[in-house]
């Protein structure tokens, strides 16, 4: 299997040294950049599978970075885990509205990281192998899951889902009525023991309701089940 090719991009240099390190150790090629400007020019030349970024960059900052990355055709999906000292609940909420795929507050342990790295690897490949294994395509009344092509549609439109958003929706779909606490997915999804509180499955949730649902707060397809967690439901079924 090719080495998997990770961006770290944070201002701090002794971070930018020991995770740099540590990642080369695992067995990664690592591109440390210290700056967004400058990791935008080395794009132009490197293919690359993830992206760690730094909230607070000189000029610009960490999430227009990933604002401008998420406009290229080439990382619409490239996996991107968010360092910061911000810690404040809109700073997450941001970040992962913004497509990141994890977002962890400093200081951190080199192993929580690495731990996290690992997980979003895994759920990529482990959709990989599912949709070569399965080809198939899921659908409930007006919304379309496409497994093959990694699509999905309501009332025949495409509605542009981030990596996780798709994952979370065809796993709750592929379980049809089955409950899933925040626990579960988080274990299921991002592959770990979480490190933080399970808000950050609510966030997805949150931004997967507004892009099919037709009224979010009177969610059709993915429900809440009080004190239990979250389930799918086909609302064809149901008339």
């Amino acid at each position: 299997m090719a080495k998997k090719t990770i961006m770290i991009i944070d201002d701090q240099p002794e971070i930018l040294e020991l995770v740099s390190f540590t990642l080369q150790k695992e067995g990664y090629d690592v591109i440390p950049v210290e700056d967004a400007e400058t990791a935008l020019q080395e794009l132009k030349e490197k293919d690359i599978d993830m992206f760690i970024v730094d909230i607070m960059l000189p000029n610009m900052d960490g999430f227009e970075f990933v604002r401008t990355i998420r406009s290229m055709e080439k990382h619409k999906a490239t996996p991107v885990i968010f360092l910061s000292a911000k810690g404040e609940e809109f700073d997450k909420v941001l970040g992962l509205e913004l497509g990141a795929d994890d977002y962890i507050v400093k200081p951190f342990s080199i192993r929580e990281l690495l731990a996290r790295i690992r997980a979003v690897f895994r759920r990529m490949q482990a959709g990989v192998v599912q949709k070569e294994e399965k080809p198939k395509k899921i659908v409930a009344k007006d919304l379309e899951i496409d497994i093959d092509k990694y699509e999905v549609r309501v009332k025949g439109k495409k509605v542009n889902l981030t990596p996780l958003e798709f994952d979370l929706l065809r796993f709750l779909a592929e379980n049809e009525g089955k409950v899933f606490s925040r626990d579960v997915l988080l274990d299921k999804l991002w592959g770990y023991d979480y490190f933080g509180d399970t808000r950050t499955v609510d966030v997805h949730i949150r931004r997967l309701r507004t892009k099919i649902e037709e009224d979010p707060s009177n969610p059709r397809y993915v429900v809440t089940v009080r004190g239990k967690g979250y389930k799918f439901r086909d609302p064809g079924k149901e008339e």
